[in-house]
């Protein structure tokens, strides 16, 4: 395609997305653009040969981002849910937070101890074990 030559071809599609999105461009070139960017797709561009990292929470973070993007397609949002799913990760419904199972209830449950040490009403006796427990877990 004369229209990539030389060029790095992620980089033009980015450059279209870019079109396409702008509001001060014209609907010819936005069409125009879609257009360059499908023929673009259909060729092989912009293909990923590397999944992604399902350990990293930037990549799950964005996966959280997708679902509560109201410009993105039905599509894409199921697309990221199946992803959020083979991460093992849940979503905790105040926060919207995504912690692996377990990891969630753990990190409560050290807090809690965590809250006791600060709490005057609390015994000595009660602050000690707290210690120990979070000693334990290596979470001072």
């Amino acid at each position: 395609m004369s229209f990539v030559d030389g060029k790095n071809p992620n980089n033009v599609m980015g450059g279209l997305k870019a079109t396409i999105n702008n509001p001060k461009v014209s609907d010819e070139a936005k069409e125009s653009a879609k257009e360059r960017l499908n023929e673009m797709a259909e060729s092989g561009y912009g293909r990923k040969e590397a999944t992604p990292d399902l350990n990293d929470n930037r990549v799950v973070g964005g996966y959280k981002a997708t679902l509560h993007n109201d410009r993105v397609s039905d599509e894409a949002k199921s697309h990221a849910r199946e992803m959020i799913d083979a991460a093992g990760v849940s979503e905790d419904s105040q926060s919207r937070s995504y912690t692996t199972e377990g990891e969630e209830h753990e990190n409560h449950v050290l807090g809690g101890y965590k809250g006791t040490l600060k709490n005057p009403n609390v015994s000595e006796s009660a602050k000690e074990h707290a210690r120990e427990v979070l000693d334990s877990h290596d979470a001072l």
